[in-house]
């Protein structure tokens, strides 16, 4: 075998290789969607923490350096109003690291900001004209989703069960990720936040598959070429891959992040609310141990992370990871160790090595 069996992501996209690496907010930088496309996958810019300048500058760099499809990713929560009482609760959780760390638990909590996709973010689109357009959390509401598809913009979102799938497609979605609960990083839930029912790739994917008519790219625990033939043999037409990037030297993430998925193992992640109020996967530290992983108390998406951020800051200046969201998945151990794009490449022919060998 030396190509891949199913070309409808390849021609949806326009893309030469299978592999999607995930936007991951805060980690993916321009030069790691560059590296990407060079490759022949999909590049993937999260946008979730820039602004519309900030959007704006990144696009010009990415198109300087490359004509090749990109993906660029929105987040399409709500936005919560101010609840004051909410964030003095979690300030007074938080009071005793603050003490610990030598600062006044009364000083003010910076904004944590995660932009959700609206008319602005929708402008740079329109100017821009990137060729996949994909959504965290569902989809924005259907004018928006309209004034993207008018672009020729490709619309994909990521479900984490099939009822979520069901929904993309009548929606609007041109393909569906099928994010499985091993998936490192924010949980793409949007019609349920019970987590005890969260679905594993290895279910989740043929499902998805049977249930929409759209192709299907798989995410969750894919991190080397045996993952991603597993897809295929799933049904999925593409994979998506967030955490092998992050060994990446391309990656832009603290040291006691890196140091902590370096040394990673399959039983060292858990799904937590305590960073931003909404769930995600990373590796447990001692915020999650002491007031998590999941808690009530933790405020609202996105704002949680303000009142983290003096803490956090002392602690890395310290080199401990105590108050650091450690974005991983359950497959970190499994990833190759080169520059995103020698990983693009890798990821493809060692899968097209697996399905080769068992065709024998």
């Amino acid at each position: 075998m030396t190509s891949w069996p199913d070309q409808r992501i390849l021609d949806l996209f326009g893309i030469n290789l299978p592999i999607i690496q995930a936007p991951m907010a805060g980690a993916t930088t321009v030069d790691m969607v560059i590296a990407t496309t060079r490759a022949g996958g999909l590049g993937s810019l999260p946008s979730a923490q820039l602004n519309v300048d900030g959007l704006r500058q990144a696009l010009v760099e990415i198109r300087g350096s490359t004509k090749a499809p990109v993906n660029v990713n929105f987040f399409s929560h709500r936005s919560p109003p101010i609840d004051a009482a909410s964030q003095a609760r979690w300030r007074a959780m938080l009071a005793s690291y603050y003490i610990e760390a030598e600062l006044d638990p009364a000083i003010p909590a910076a904004i944590a900001g995660r932009a959700p996709f609206d008319a602005a973010f929708c402008e740079v689109v329109e100017e821009f004209r990137p060729e996949v357009v994909s959504f965290h959390f569902g989809l924005p509401e259907q004018a928006l989703v309209q004034r993207v598809k008018a672009t020729g913009a490709k619309i994909i979102s990521s479900a984490t069960t099939v009822a979520e799938a069901i929904w993309l497609e009548a929606n609007g979605a041109d393909a569906v990720i099928a994010m499985g609960f091993e998936a490192g990083g924010h949980r793409g839930n949007f019609l349920s936040d019970d987590m005890t029912t969260q679905v594993g790739t290895m279910a989740l994917v043929p499902q998805v598959v049977d249930a929409v008519r759209v192709p299907v790219i798989a995410a969750g625990g894919i991190a080397d070429g045996r993952g991603v033939a597993a897809a295929l043999m799933l049904g999925a037409s593409a994979v998506q891959v967030g955490t092998a990037y992050l060994f990446c030297p391309e990656a832009r993430i603290p040291d006691v992040h890196r140091s902590a998925i370096e040394a990673s193992r399959d039983d060292s992640t858990a799904i937590t609310n305590v960073f931003t109020g909404r769930p995600a996967r990373g590796v447990v530290n001692r915020l999650m141990r002491e007031i998590g992983p999941l808690s009530v108390d933790a405020p609202a998406f996105p704002t949680a992370g303000g009142a983290l951020a003096p803490i956090r800051a002392k602690a890395e200046a310290a080199s401990r990871d105590d108050f650091t969201s450690l974005w991983s998945g359950q497959g970190a151990r499994l990833a190759p160790r080169m520059g995103a794009e020698e990983l693009t490449r890798e990821l493809y022919q060692s899968a097209i090595n697996v399905l080769s060998q068992k065709s024998v």
